[in-house]
């Protein structure tokens, strides 16, 4: 799964680098990112997080039960209501494209709010591919068939890596060309979507079985029913969560286009981590936490041992990736993103941005794992109450960053998104803290790894020290050799000062690397 995830991720950053040399923070970029927001919003509603808390525990179970034939039959009721639920809200969200654009955009007017709406309309049927494709994922993790899923966006990535390579020179310099552009990625996106389904919906079928696969909405079993039931407070959930990104776009929306546009390539580099350890780990354990089966206090044992060892292998790659954010944050925006339109100013206010969002980067991992025990246990609503009370906090602090303290202390621009980025940071850390203490009154105490992360930061600072040394005393080089020399020295010292304390963390990442060269 990471495998796939970081084939996934590196063409996505492909992707941003490219874009970035051909919009850089214009008026063409705002809108495109602010357009995606309402695609993406759907997607994350309906697609991976809410099936993989709703449907994987319940298919998964089946099938550790041997009910092959029942999971098909779940399985493909999903599918069947996914499908009529994606057109009817693709055909909507369509025809109203222009009233979303002044609640997700209220500050973009005249040909940035028509571009901005234009570009919702094209992206909106591709919505539905990708939700679709997130029922195969569901189907694929249930298998334990990780790779093909997570790779499969690599397919979106390339097809607008290709038109932006493409037919982007000869727009890439007047601010029309650039609209033009933007429409021509939009309609990008529909066609990798288009890929990306096709690349797993055979195999999702196969494994799901023919003869079981068939179009139903026959709801009255007792496991779609429980699918059902899960369904609506995990959609509330992730709809609260989103809302919370909402709050950051509108927040951000009074600081300008340029701050918009800064603020999502931050969030890519922010959400690498992320996805890379947070949700490769927890997506891999759901499945395996929801096969537990017998007493409650075995599966409890289980779930903490299980609970214990995730947390220490998302802490071995998050503090490092946290740490480079923080210390070495301008060299990697540089080495993505600093070419063509996209100038040094813009990789420093990415930079400040990053650096507030890397507050609660700790947090927003590990709290993906909790969560995922807690749908493992049935228990959707746990995470509803703290997301809920996540989405509170966070507008309350990005509001006042944004709002009163900017202009008591006559913050620019890119101090108050970074303020907005922190105070989710604070936030998240909240959440986290409440659903570790409702998990220990379900399984008891599970390992904090307190000692592994402070051991953790100490090797990741005297990394960066050297790191950061090495980059101040380089010649003037192009951005990408630096990050090459900087952030390859920082990985090196990193992983060497791991290994020489004995983590096991670090053996059980690089065993398998060593005995692979000594073959």
């Amino acid at each position: 799964m990471a495998s796939g995830i970081l084939l996934s991720r590196i063409s996505g950053l492909v992707r941003e680098r490219v874009f970035a040399h051909y919009f850089g923070s214009g008026d063409a970029a705002g809108a495109f990112k602010a357009a995606a927001r309402i695609p993406n919003f759907l997607q994350n509603l309906f697609g991976e997080g809410v099936l993989s808390a709703s449907f994987i525990p319940v298919y998964a179970r089946l099938l550790a039960e041997g009910k092959t034939e029942e999971a098909g039959r779940v399985a493909s009721v999903v599918a069947s209501l996914l499908t009529l639920s994606m057109a009817l809200l693709v055909g909507l969200g369509t025809l109203a494209a222009l009233p979303l654009i002044d609640v997700i955009a209220p500050g973009f007017e005249g040909d940035v709010r028509i571009l901005t709406a234009q570009l919702v309309q094209i992206m909106f049927p591709g919505v539905g591919l990708l939700v679709l494709s997130a029922w195969c994922l569901g189907v694929l993790n249930s298998h334990r068939r990780f790779f093909l899923s997570y790779v499969a966006p690599v397919l979106w990535n390339i097809a607008v890596i290709a038109t932006l390579i493409a037919l982007g020179a000869p727009r890439m310099s007047a601010r029309a060309g650039q609209m033009d552009l933007a429409r021509l990625c939009a309609w990008a996106t529909v066609a990798g979507a288009a890929l990306q389904l096709g690349m797993q919906l055979p195999q999702a079928i196969r494994l799901v079985g023919r003869g079981h696969f068939r179009p139903s909405l026959a709801l009255r079993s007792e496991a779609v029913q429980a699918v059902l039931h899960n369904f609506v407070p995990v959609v509330v959930s992730r709809g609260v969560v989103q809302l919370s990104a909402y709050i950051d776009q509108y927040l951000a929306n009074g600081l300008g286009t340029q701050a918009v546009a800064a603020l999502a390539y931050a969030q890519t580099l922010y959400l690498l981590p992320i996805s890379l350890f947070g949700m490769s780990v927890s997506a891999a354990e759901l499945p395996e936490m929801s096969r537990e089966i017998g007493v409650p206090d075995e599966v409890a044992g289980r779930l903490r041992e299980r609970l214990g060892a995730a947390r220490g292998r998302i802490a071995f790659f998050v503090v490092p990736s946290l740490l480079a954010f923080l210390a070495l944050g301008d060299v990697v925006v540089a080495t993505l993103f600093q070419s063509g339109a996209f100038r040094r100013s813009d990789t420093v206010m990415v930079w400040i941005i990053l650096a507030g969002s890397t507050v609660g980067l700790l947090a927003a991992t590990q709290g993906r794992l909790l969560s995922s025990a807690c749908y493992a246990l049935r228990d959707a609503r746990t995470p509803l109450r703290c997301a809920l009370l996540r989405v509170v906090l966070t507008g309350l602090g990005g509001w006042a960053c944004v709002v009163p303290l900017k202009q008591h202390f006559g913050w620019s621009p890119m101090v108050a998104a970074a303020g907005l980025t922190a105070s989710a940071g604070v936030a998240g850390w909240i959440e986290f803290l409440l659903l570790g203490r409702s998990l220990k009154r379900r399984i008891g105490h599970v390992d904090n790894k307190a000692g592994l992360i402070l051991r953790l930061w100490l090797c990741a600072l005297g990394a960066a020290a050297v790191a950061r040394g090495l980059v101040y005393v380089l010649p003037p080089l192009s951005p990408v050799l630096v990050g090459l020399l900087g952030l390859g020295v920082y990985g090196v010292l990193y992983l060497g000062a791991t290994v020489g304390m004995g983590l096991p963390e670090a053996r059980s990442v690089l065993g398998p690397i060593l005995r692979r060269l000594r073959r």
